[in-house]
């Protein structure tokens, strides 16, 4: 006995709203990694790269609708492999291409093609181009090889907000690959089974005209969701930016004063900290800030450039939420921050070489030390 009509209505109430509950739970995680994400990984090798790249597959809404509006009136496996492949082809290109060479794209501009990727499959599945537009489609295969293209480049922006290695890279870019096309076959394998049950009923017709007018609806809104993202973040220190940006000036909550170490030498600093971080090795050093206190610092190596990335993380967060201020290469930094939020402030420092780094950190400012727990102002 098939199920009703009333059944199917009330299941795609069901699905539709958890689809939404979905989207907005992981809206706060759709941008930015914690920092115990990337020490994690850092130090778990290729296979953390493997399962990052998996569960981001698996929790990327965009790509799974992409993928779902692909395979939606596809019935035979060597049709589905056809199409699956050249979409798998087309992000791996630009993963690859990008995370090597180091191409970094505004990932809200990404994020916002994703998601018009989105309309354009299910617009092609309601045969819109002919009913609509009056004109016969673009050939399907090089539109799904395109758009994959610029899939790969959204995947690329997760990826490198890791300190990734110079000598694993190649590596480390194969490993997050691979768990990506796994999460993909994951997912394809309950699209699949779900599809498949829906077709035999008779109101799968009435089901595939609501799913992709409702993959419209969902691109259009990511779409929308993308595009305020681009225009109302003025700091433009949250982007992922390239290392000969990383030094430019952001706006009032912090200033860099790079190269400026005359200043910093003659600065009167409260505290002064120094800190080894042996060879190969990785270490965070943090302060706590309420939010409005004011900290100038300066710090350098004993000669050896490090990458580093000078961040803090609101309190009471458990959303793995962070606000990178500066992300670079060097063996000396030195500025000012006013703290955006109360929380910890500080930076994470990872040493590639084959010998310990020693780090002199020089701070002033309000300020309570986690090494000491002993809280200091300015004034004393």
């Amino acid at each position: 006995m098939l199920p009703t009509p009333h059944f199917f209505s009330r299941s795609l109430h069901l699905t539709a709203a958890l689809l939404i509950l979905s989207l907005f739970s992981q809206l706060a995680y759709s941008h930015g990694m914690s920092e115990a994400e990337k020490l994690s990984i850092v130090s778990g090798g290729n296979l953390s790269y493997l399962w990052l790249g998996a569960t981001h597959m698996l929790s990327g809404y965009d790509h799974l609708a992409f993928v779902f509006g692909i395979i939606f009136f596809l019935t035979t496996f060597r049709d589905i492999a056809k199409y699956v492949t050249a979409f798998t082809v087309g992000h791996s290109i630009t993963l690859i291409f990008a995370t090597f060479n180091g191409i970094q794209l505004n990932y809200f501009i990404i994020d916002a093609v994703i998601a018009l990727s989105v309309c354009y499959i299910a617009f092609a599945n309601l045969d819109g181009f002919r009913k609509i537009l009056n004109i016969s489609p673009p050939n399907m295969m090089l539109m799904i090889v395109g758009l994959g293209l610029i899939h790969g480049f959204g995947l690329s922006t997760r990826l490198q907000e890791l300190p990734l290695s110079a000598d694993h890279l190649l590596l480390n870019i194969i490993s997050f690959n691979i768990g990506i096309e796994l999460g993909q076959i994951s997912a394809l394998a309950l699209m699949l089974i779900l599809l498949a049950a829906w077709r035999k009923s008779a109101a799968f017709k009435t089901f595939s005209l609501l799913s992709n007018y409702g993959l419209i609806l969902l691109g259009a809104l990511l779409f929308l969701m993308q595009m305020h993202g681009y225009q109302h973040s003025t700091n433009s220190e949250e982007f992922n930016v390239s290392a000969a940006n990383a030094n430019e000036m952001t706006d009032a909550e912090f200033v860099a004063i790079e190269n400026d170490s005359e200043s910093a030498i003659k600065q009167p600093w409260q505290d002064s900290i120094s800190i080894t971080i042996p060879a190969s090795d990785y270490l965070e050093y943090k302060l706590y800030l309420e939010k409005g206190a004011a900290l100038d610092y300066a710090w350098q190596t004993d000669g050896q450039a490090l990458f580093f990335d000078f961040h803090g993380e609101p309190a009471g967060d458990t959303t793995g939420y962070f606000k990178s201020y500066q992300e670079h290469t060097d063996s000396q930094a030195s500025g000012s921050l006013t703290a955006p939020f109360a929380g910890t402030h500080g930076w994470y420092w990872n040493n590639e070489s084959e010998f310990p780094v020693t780090i002199t950190l020089n701070i002033k400012g309000i300020y309570q030390r986690l090494d000491t727990d002993e809280e200091t102002s300015a004034d004393e």
